[in-house]
């Protein structure tokens, strides 16, 4: 049930001589040789499990191929772990961060490696529909707990800027698409023009996550319905939190959606919450009105949609050769479908 690593794929490798001299030198109590191996998924940042002596490390580094002056800066995720663990206690904990890089040839930072369970595509042994029903309510539980976490108290309060949020996702997540678009996608064009027209007012301002979803949780073995962890915290920033909702809604696929969607994740298997009890569930908790949450919920189909166009591109353009990437154009397709229907029914 452990989330394990696997051999590195081709053409991600590390230089480990080099890895190994500067951890010795860097890291405090290093010792020993180093073995590294690579957790085989994530579709974005690079993440290795470091064997170094009896300590457990992970690396998070750049893509090879990405721009790591702005979408992927390790840095800015580094201090963000920093500044929350003493406050959200579901993070892992920094250990060091390098900028150096004649190392690997891009920064990297290293965490404690947690032992737990991620929901990828297959389900545990134990996940019964009773058991994934307080799965469900557990992400809504972390996602309310980080949505309402005192973020100026954290160290955190020039991280983002709130004001004008919405509005800037919007035309900014437009601009990526068209800087990766390779094939025609009707519902992401329409997305575009449709999400211009219906900027709704912002709900708030708090620090989210804009990745929230199963994949990024780590669950404790003996109890899946508590989060240990919520990983990859590389697009955190403050902004409008019906946003981070939208993203999250945009990966919670339903029985009955498109088959490459379904196959994505676990939110389609009985006992999980459907989106609109998500949704019910997050304002009973917060308060938050969410009357226009359809708005939201295409926001995050058309940013999924995004983030896998760019992926799919760096693999048409040649920077790498993860098999898995290739196919993403047919989960884009579906996202563009998913789209029409949110726009045509105004439900999520």
């Amino acid at each position: 049930m452990i989330d394990q690593p696997a051999a590195i794929r081709p053409g991600e490798e590390l230089d480990i001589t080099r890895l190994q001299s500067y951890l010795l030198e860097n890291l405090p109590g290093a010792k020993g040789n180093l073995e590294v191996l690579q957790f085989p998924r994530g579709f974005s940042n690079l993440t290795y499990l470091l064997r170094l002596g009896e300590q457990e490390l992970v690396l998070r580094r750049p893509p090879f191929g990405a721009n790591i002056k702005t979408a992927h800066d390790m840095g800015r995720e580094y201090r963000i772990l920093s500044a929350l663990k003493p406050v959200y206690p579901r993070v892992p904990r920094p250990l060091l961060y390098c900028a150096d890089e004649r190392i690997l040839g891009a920064p990297f930072y290293l965490m404690e490696r947690l032992h737990g369970v991620i929901l990828r595509n297959e389900p545990p042994r134990g996940l019964t529909p009773e058991v994934m029903r307080g799965v469900s309510h557990a992400l809504v539980d972390a996602l309310v707990e980080l949505h309402t976490l005192d973020y100026q108290k954290a160290g955190l309060a020039d991280l983002g800027r709130p004001e004008g949020y919405v509005s800037r996702q919007v035309s900014g997540w437009s601009q990526r698409y068209q800087n990766a678009r390779t094939d025609d996608i009707p519902g992401l064009e329409r997305a575009m023009a449709w999400l211009a027209e219906n900027l709704p007012t912002e709900s708030g301002a708090a620090l989210i996550h804009n990745d929230f979803k199963y994949d990024n949780l780590i669950l404790a073995p003996d109890d899946l319905t508590r989060v240990i962890a919520v990983l990859d915290w590389e697009m955190a920033t403050l902004g409008d939190p019906l946003m981070d909702l939208g993203t999250t809604l945009g990966y919670w696929a339903e029985a009955g959606d498109p088959p490459g969607l379904v196959s994505f994740g676990l939110t389609h298997v009985p006992g999980n919450l459907t989106r609109a009890e998500l949704v019910a569930a997050y304002a009973e908790r917060t308060g938050a009105d969410v009357s226009n949450m359809a708005f939201y919920y295409v926001f995050g189909l058309f940013k999924v949609g995004v983030i896998m166009q760019q992926i799919y591109a760096r693999y048409k353009q040649g920077f790498t050769q993860d098999a898995r990437f290739g196919a993403l154009i047919h989960l884009i397709r579906e996202i563009g479908l998913m789209i029409d229907r949110a726009i045509d029914t105004g439900k999520v």
